[in-house]
């Protein structure tokens, strides 16, 4: 067998290369594995899809023990203690909002309800529910404290949401 980086090579040279096409996070993911057996190739895409798994149960704002639920649920309430890794990407979201001048803004999940982004809308929400749920956008009122690993959303009402980032960051 010859090492090549971290991936071996059978004696042959035959490298083994296996696919899975899965829907995750609600999403069409395609996972190719590969190495110099099958086995090597389906236990690397069954860890790939572990992964993901593990990344959405952190950052999904549906599911209603996830972290991201728990700040949602606290806000104008109380800051939140999340893991380093989610304080890590809100902190990553925050620098492109400011970046961006919000045109990026993870706190955009306050107007999750008054969209269907499946084709079912057949009319815009009345204007008075538009601007209410307008009001609660703003990255600069997420605040987090990196020393105690918490996020606080100053108004009650708003939320936070990693559609626009999770997938990518899964990735």
């Amino acid at each position: 067998m010859l090492l090549l980086g971290s991936m071996t090579v059978s004696a042959s040279g035959q490298l083994q290369s296996r696919t899975k096409v899965v829907k995750l996070m609600g999403s069409r993911f395609e996972l190719t594995a590969v190495a110099s057996t099958d086995t090597l190739c389906w236990k690397a895409i069954e860890a790939g899809i572990a992964e993901i798994q593990r990344i959405e149960n952190l950052i999904s704002s549906w599911d209603p023990k996830s972290q991201t639920s728990a700040i949602n649920q606290a806000a104008g309430i109380r800051a939140v203690s999340v893991d380093t890794e989610l304080l890590s990407l809100i902190v990553r979201a925050n620098k492109v909002s400011k970046l961006t001048n919000g045109a990026f803004d993870i706190s955009y999940a306050a107007v999750d309800k008054l969209w269907k982004f499946d084709g079912t809308m057949e009319k815009l929400p009345p204007e008075s529910i538009i601007r209410n749920s307008v009001r609660l956008i703003d990255y600069r009122s997420i605040v987090v404290d990196t020393l105690k690993r918490t996020v606080y959303l100053k108004k009650q009402g708003m939320k936070i949401g990693f559609g626009a980032i999770g997938k990518g960051y899964a990735a």
